[in-house]
């Protein structure tokens, strides 16, 4: 994946401090993952199934 070819979108929890910045990127079926940071470093990516699990771990445990 060229990281130039997708719309980068911060993290809204970010709190726009300058640290801890979470980076997500939808493309094809799969979103991607990266440390705002370090635009040019690596980036994770998942399917839709894990990555709508995971966003659900993450609001259960933010209740």
């Amino acid at each position: 994946m060229d990281q130039q070819d997708v719309r980068w979108v911060k993290s809204s929890y970010s709190g726009g401090s300058g640290t801890e910045c979470v980076e997500t990127a939808q493309f094809s079926a799969r979103t991607a993952v990266r440390d705002s940071k370090r635009p040019d470093g690596p980036c994770i990516s998942f399917g839709s199934v894990p990555w709508v699990a995971f966003v659900r771990a993450i609001r259960r445990e933010a209740l």
